[in-house]
């Protein structure tokens, strides 16, 4: 039997050393350190690639030439287990009852809808057939397709959750279907008959007026975006009496006030006073703390109910995509709902879904460089990455395309410059004083909104499945 020499211990080791020891070393050494690393720190693209406007009054207003806008907008659903019902004062979202004040008619409206559950490939509508019932999408996604120039069959549209069609059957007007809706997953809608309309007897009469007076609206001359039109005469002859004509406004512009994110940052003063070499540890405790300010100023201006902008795009430049994962054909649909898109803005993780439908169809975006950054691109528009874009749980995203700065009528940040013991645009810091615990507290705040001027400078393409391989 071998037996192996251990060799000597740690503390005989250290008896027969014949130099200093490197621990030993280090006690008379400066060391050699970094700054405070944080790991929470993005590129915040959209900071960076917003125009900004000075926003002096601290409120901003977007005037707008005055839109004929009735009600286009999703609807929203209740369930309990299996059974899901729309939520009566969400009726109104649909065109024809929009500002239709009765509630007791939209509930009755309301208890009249119907459940149906279509399977993938199942037909909804077909084109031809009598149009005579309202379909509220509750879940799932609905291609309406029509037939194209030549003949052939083309996807119009697709619908999703909260979308709706059939709404002009309130009017009581016959008619036929103009086009086939065929579901494209599992779906559940719920459906209202007209004859179910018809059935609400005295009630039916208030809303029978209200319609024929959204009609009313309906017909006054506006544009293909829903302008109040502008009289223009062209390609005439002679001396044709020209029209008169005037630029309406809406008389209710909607104004931008500009939002806050703060904190306060407590230094005690003996680590103010005495640990300042080689670094400033106030100036190292405010950088991190400006970090993750500027940080949550990015969150709240993508998410943010009142001011984000995945809530501020218009409805009609919503869009879905046709299968689920982001491929070519959906970001060039995005792309032709404006012109002069600046930027995409996704996740990461969808940035890497659309690399992999790309790969699948043999295509390498281009690549461009954005401040040092090699970003990728889609039709020469930079696509950049922004994680704070939620991920749901069911594994969907969404990506943002905008036009940006006032000039071109886009999407602007909004800040103020010139406040009091301001740090950096928009942003100060104010001494609040010493506690009776010698602690030194600063309060740092900053000040910030984003506006869209017009609905076409933002689209978003939701429902973007991230997961599939």
């Amino acid at each position: 039997m071998t037996v192996t020499d251990p060799g000597p211990t740690a503390e005989e080791a250290e008896h027969q050393r014949q130099s200093l020891s490197p621990a030993g070393a280090r006690n008379l050494a400066t060391t050699t350190k970094s700054t405070p690393q944080m790991q929470g720190i993005s590129p915040r693209w959209l900071l960076r690639k917003l125009p900004w406007v000075q926003t002096q009054a601290g409120t901003y207003r977007v005037n707008r030439r005055l839109t004929y806008a009735v009600g286009d907008g999703r609807v929203t659903f209740i369930s309990t287990g299996a059974d899901i019902r729309v939520i009566p004062q969400e009726l109104r979202e649909l065109r024809a009852l929009r500002d239709f004040p009765d509630d007791e008619v939209l509930t009755a409206l309301a208890a009249r809808f119907e459940q149906r559950e279509y399977a993938p490939g199942d037909v909804v509508v077909e084109a031809g057939g009598r149009a005579d019932e309202v379909f509220l999408i509750a879940h799932g996604k609905v291609n309406r397709i029509g037939e194209g120039e030549y003949g052939d069959q083309t996807v119009l549209d697709t619908l999703a959750d909260g979308d709706h069609f059939g709404d002009e059957v309130l009017t009581g007007q016959e008619s036929d279907w103009g086009f086939t809706a065929k579901a494209v997953t599992p779906v559940i809608a719920l459906v209202l008959p007209w004859r179910s309309v018809q059935q609400l007897n005295g009630q039916a009469d208030a809303l029978r007026a209200h319609i024929e007076e959204v009609g009313r609206t309906q017909g006054k001359p506006q544009n293909k975006h829903g302008e109040a039109a502008i009289e223009i005469a062209s390609g005439h002859d002679g001396e044709p009496d020209l029209p008169t004509t005037f630029v309406d406004y809406e008389i209710a512009p909607r104004e931008y006030e500009l939002s806050v994110a703060q904190t306060v940052l407590r230094v005690h003063s003996r680590v103010a006073d005495l640990y300042n070499q080689p670094m400033n540890q106030t100036e190292q405790q405010l950088r991190l703390t400006i970090e993750a300010l500027r940080e949550r100023q990015e969150y709240e201006m993508i998410n943010n109910r009142e001011i984000g902008l995945l809530h501020n795009a218009d409805l009609k430049q919503r869009i879905h995509t046709r299968s689920g994962p982001p491929t070519p054909d959906d970001l060039d649909d995005l792309l032709s709902r404006r012109r002069k898109t600046a930027f995409f803005l996704a996740h990461p993780k969808a940035i890497a879904a659309f690399g992999r439908e790309t790969s699948k169809r043999g295509l390498y975006p281009g690549t461009v460089d954005v401040d040092g950054t090699h970003v990728t691109t889609w039709r020469g528009v930079p696509i950049l990455p922004s994680n704070k874009i939620p991920i749901t749980d069911q594994g969907t995203s969404s990506i943002l395309a905008m036009r940006v700065g006032e000039q071109d009528s886009g999407v602007v940040g909004l800040h103020q410059t010139g406040i009091p013991d301001e740090f950096q645009p928009g942003l100060n810091v104010r001494f609040m004083g010493i506690d009776d615990k010698a602690i030194i507290s600063y309060l740092v705040s900053a000040y910030y909104s984003v506006a869209v001027l017009v609905p076409d400078a933002l689209g978003v393409l939701e429902h973007v499945e991230i997961g599939r391989y």
